[in-house]
């Protein structure tokens, strides 16, 4: 593998990689690319992540990809189901038989005067590098080695188990008590589990658990927004076979985008209205007495932090069943039997959930080199939420905050293409997003609240208050900005290269000979 040349290396095999490859295939069948996964396995945060109740917190119509929409009678679907859609659709295009598992990307490093990206690879021990004209990383957005779990007073004398959801695997059956915060997959069948969280995945996990734990305890220092959805969408389900599935499928798409854009617009108008309209539901279905907005009534708005789901209301259900119980409070120390809350409370467990958030990692946190100086991501501006100021044919797949991941991330790979092939009927070698003084940064990339975010708030690219430079959260302007907008918009500047150019893939070879 050292030294190999293509002209797109693809990073990363999950859910935008595979799109990535997909889009490339089809609209840019002159360059060659291939693609590189670190893991050994296809599928991203869908084969990695083996939590009880793993599932998608966005519907399948939006989540799935446009070119192969979801067919799943769940809109909501479990995690299981969601990897073999990724590698079925692998499979159908053959995009599986082009990846190359197990390197890991350490360092990248561009030189103007070749107009190529040298990429550092490791695997199994051993180094090699591949040369590219175009990266596209499709990383993700934290990091795999570990999870956030902050570090309470008392841990090693807890005399149960303590896992981490990340490091949850259903490959293991490590039942051994431990205090260690990466324990595998413990036995929690007719066992005290307390969950420590509030987001998504604490949400998810605490009603699996309750299938066959004894109890569980749901312990959150600050409640979050969560409304219930159904796990099916019966009426997309009962037009199956009246309309043509790519007709369906279209409609149920757009739906959900709509929907979400116009649910979305009047949180951020009107989260007054938008937060009793949230806490109201819950109250319908919850019982009598139960405490709504000490549990669920954040300080914050709806949409500072996103708004959890909970598929047919499967949280509030086992509420109301005793299988769960809700706690807000604050940790006070952990002790032999459980945890000692600062309210004076005492939490009986044998296991403790750590769901307490990841930790961001924008490009698997790769050196990145430019014409020899290093270039850290914090410094750099976002162009159009896909590349970054001073940095050259490089792009990178980054979803929504307040939508579904793949909803952005196919617009991207769409842009991608139109760029690589505009540069390809020029000549151009290079193509470099450069900011004037008047694109002054105005906050950082993702502008959220929540935890993970504020954590690795200095280490994520910044965005600036105008096009191209602003990112937003909304499908539709991306949609018209990424299909139809102007790629030779004054900001992003084109090079031809300085010198010869490598040897090219032989498939330009072939295209040069037919002209």
């Amino acid at each position: 593998m050292n030294h190999d040349t293509v002209d797109v290396l693809i990073v990363g095999a999950g859910i935008s990689g595979i799109a990535a490859a997909y889009y490339l295939g089809t609209r840019c069948p002159q360059l060659s690319w291939t693609i590189v996964e670190g893991r050994d396995a296809i599928g991203g945060t869908w084969d990695f992540f083996r939590y009880p109740g793993i599932r998608s917190d966005s519907d399948m119509f939006t989540l799935g990809y446009r070119f192969r929409p979801w067919r799943g009678e769940n809109a909501i679907a479990d995690g299981a189901s969601i990897l073999q859609y990724l590698k079925d659709t692998a499979r159908e295009f053959g995009i599986d038989k082009r990846i190359r598992f197990g390197c890991r990307v350490s360092r990248i490093a561009w030189s103007s005067e070749e107009a190529r990206w040298t990429v550092d690879i490791e695997r199994a021990g051993d180094k090699a590098q591949i040369r590219c004209n175009f990266l596209f990383m499709c990383t993700g957005y934290y990091r795999y080695d570990q999870g956030y779990t902050p570090r309470w007073s008392g841990m090693a004398d807890f005399a149960g188990t303590i896992v981490h959801p990340q490091a949850w695997s259903a490959r293991e059956n490590n039942t051994e008590n431990t205090a260690s915060a990466d324990s595998g997959a413990p036995d929690y069948a007719g066992k005290r589990v307390i969950v420590i969280g509030s987001g998504a995945t604490a949400v998810t996990i605490a009603p699996a658990l309750a299938r066959q734990a004894k109890h569980v305890t749901l312990l959150q220092r600050s409640p979050s927004y969560v409304v219930s959805m159904p796990a099916r969408d019966d009426q997309v389900n009962r037009l199956r076979g009246a309309l043509p599935d790519r007709l369906l499928s279209w409609l149920a798409r757009w739906k959900m985008i709509l929907f979400g854009i116009y649910y979305y617009r009047k949180a951020r108008v009107n989260p007054g209205e938008t937060r009793d309209m949230i806490l109201q539901g819950i109250r319908g279905v919850m019982e009598p007495g139960f405490d709504v907005e000490r549990h669920f009534g954040p300080a914050y708005n709806p949409w500072d932090q996103r708004v959890c789901v909970a598929p047919d209301a499967d949280l509030f259900r086992a509420i109301n069943a005793g299988k769960v119980s809700m706690v807000t409070d604050h940790i006070e120390r952990f002790v032999e039997e459980g945890l000692q809350l600062r309210s004076g409370e005492l939490l009986p467990a044998d296991i403790i959930v750590t769901a307490t958030g990841m930790r961001m990692k924008i490009m698997d946190g790769v050196s990145i080199i430019v014409d020899g100086q290093t270039v850290q991501l914090g410094d750099t501006l976002s162009y159009k939420g896909l590349m970054y100021s001073n940095i050259p044919n490089l792009a990178s797949a980054f979803g929504y905050t307040n939508a579904s991941w793949t909803l952005k991330c196919e617009l991207i790979c769409e842009y991608v293409c139109r760029l690589l092939n505009y540069m390809d009927r020029r000549g151009y070698r290079q193509c470099t997003p450069r900011p004037k003084a008047e694109s002054p940064a105005a906050h950082p990339m993702i502008d959220f609240t929540s935890g993970y975010v504020q954590r690795a708030r200095d280490g994520l690219p910044k965005q600036g208050s105008r096009p191209p430079w602003r990112v937003y959260q909304n499908y539709v302007k991306d949609l018209l900005v990424m299909r139809f907008g102007k790629l030779d918009d004054g900001v992003m500047e084109f090079k031809r290269a300085a010198r010869s150019t490598p040897t090219p893939s032989p498939k330009h070879q072939l295209r040069n000979k037919r002209k």
